[in-house]
């Protein structure tokens, strides 16, 4: 990690993320996060680097920095736009071991591996197996993945990949941007596993794990999504604050098929439990929202929240994190 901060005060942040001739890009990470990943990326002088999400091109030049004039750095982004303008900022910089290609990220870019390290800065659905296949024998992943098949839950894993096999190291709080096919326009709505979405009269969206068992004209995330922006019965959560971290992780670690996450307002994402006739959810302000006084979905809510409480709001770090394989990858999950 020293070397990563000694490293950044050579590389002018904002000439990336505020360049003057492109302007201001949101497509960026908090520069104090950005140093924590590559910090347990443990990147060495020589190193083949692949990133995934280019953003404005500064973190990729902390990586160039750090990989010194025998090393290189491929950078891969869905935005054409971000990818030309990074290009060209790299180039102005004198930076010629960074190229930037416009490229879906979770295929990887096999035209320059193996790497023996792998960076990103955006989430995929699960731990891609062109990943693991690019990546030399003892590399490392260091990258944001889902822990539920809903929004909003991630985790950061520092991953090993020795003989083919990928094995968790530690995994961390964090998330990224969705990984997806094209560049996202709405930052405020998931790029991934929205199941409805309501644009008027208000923005509302929901996600549920249980969508396989929905029809093709999303009954059930319909109903779910209607009972609680409709006239849901609201209490208070009573044992203080959220930690919104900690309960996050704790319920995606429930595995429950039933699990659901919605934005019912722009600022407020709410996490719990629903069926095609039933639902409630708890939201970031602690109030609770229910279909009905007698939902079992509440019963099912209240009893993951008094497991938790009694459990003592467990961080996410204490979590065992472990890889299933299962289509084209391997999926994350943490327990206890």
């Amino acid at each position: 990690m020293t070397a990563v901060v000694e490293i950044a005060t050579s590389v002018p942040e904002r000439h990336y993320t505020h360049h003057h001739g492109r302007g201001e890009t949101p497509h960026r990470s908090n520069p104090a996060v950005i140093l924590r990943e590559l910090g347990t990326l443990d990147v060495h002088e020589g190193m083949r680097i692949a990133e995934f999400g280019t953003g404005s091109g500064y973190s990729s030049a902390l990586l160039a920095e750090l990989v010194g004039p025998t090393g290189t750095v491929t950078s891969l982004d869905i935005d054409p736009y971000l990818v030309r303008w990074a290009n060209l900022i790299h180039h102005e910089r004198g930076l010629d071991r960074v190229r930037c290609h416009v490229a879906d990220g979770t295929a990887g870019w096999p035209e320059e591996a193996p790497y023996d390290r792998i960076m990103a800065w955006c989430t995929p659905p699960l731990l891609p197996m062109a990943w693991v296949d690019q990546i030399a024998d003892g590399g490392v992943i260091v990258a944001p993945l889902p822990i539920a098949a809903v929004p909003n839950m991630t985790v950061v894993a520092r991953i090993r990949v020795t003989g083919g096999v990928p094995t968790v190291e530690k995994a961390f709080p964090g998330g990224y941007i969705e990984a997806t096919a094209s560049p996202k326009g709405n930052l405020d709505l998931p790029g991934r596993w929205v199941d409805w979405e309501n644009r008027a009269p208000a923005p509302s969206w929901i996600s549920i794990a249980w969508r396989q068992r929905d029809d093709h004209l999303h009954t059930g995330a319909r109903t779910v999504l209607a009972h609680l922006t409709g006239d849901p019965c609201v209490e208070p959560y009573e044992e203080g604050d959220l930690d919104w971290p900690s309960w996050r992780t704790f319920a995606a670690a429930q595995a429950d098929p039933q699990l659901t996450m919605a934005g019912l307002t722009p600022d407020l994402w709410a996490i719990g439990h629903s069926t095609p006739t039933a639902s409630a959810v708890i939201q970031q302000d602690g109030m609770i929202l229910a279909n009905e006084a007698g939902s079992p979905s509440l019963a099912i809510l209240r009893a993951w929240l008094s497991a938790w409480e009694a459990a003592g709001r467990p961080a996410p770090e204490t979590y065992t994190p472990s890889l299933a394989q299962g289509g084209e990858g391997w999926h994350l999950r943490l327990s206890r």
